[in-house]
């Protein structure tokens, strides 16, 4: 079944970028991947990374991510200024309102904790987070 995954990131777009390709290895062909950057480096690493096309900015992701049948980033993508400020507050609120399951880079931030979560090396991080969005493809979901 065809799915269109957007990944959400910011600052170079490294932990985007590595998750396109983590997903392009695991994934068809068939799966569009909509890169959606905080900042034109993020967007342009995403798109040589695997994805299908992009978009730079906060109306972009606004409009965007409601395409999405799953949104993947790290998880500062939901939080309203993460990212050096790169994540507004309207992104979030896109992201938060999209219809698509949200499906987030378990990667410990140093603005907050959370306890329980377990230290993960960040290629295990990225692993998981891709494995997630594949199964639930597999079992048609959402």
């Amino acid at each position: 079944m065809n799915k269109t995954i957007v990944v959400i990131d910011g600052m170079g777009g490294g932990i985007g970028a590595q998750l396109i390709s983590r997903l392009r290895e695991i994934l068809d062909e068939r799966q569009d991947i909509i890169a959606l950057g905080a900042n034109a480096g993020a967007t342009e690493r995403m798109l040589k990374a695997g994805a299908t096309r992009g978009a730079t900015g906060e109306n972009a992701v606004k409009v965007s991510v409601r395409l999405g049948d799953f949104i993947a980033g790290p998880i500062g993508i939901v939080i309203p200024n993460s990212m050096l400020g790169e994540i507004t507050s309207a992104m979030v609120d896109a992201v938060f309102a999209a219809p698509g399951e949200r499906i987030l880079v378990p990667l410990k931030n140093e603005h907050f904790t959370l306890p329980g979560l377990e230290s993960l090396p960040f290629t295990k991080a990225i692993e998981l987070t891709a494995d997630a969005i594949k199964e639930r493809i597999i079992r048609g979901e959402p």
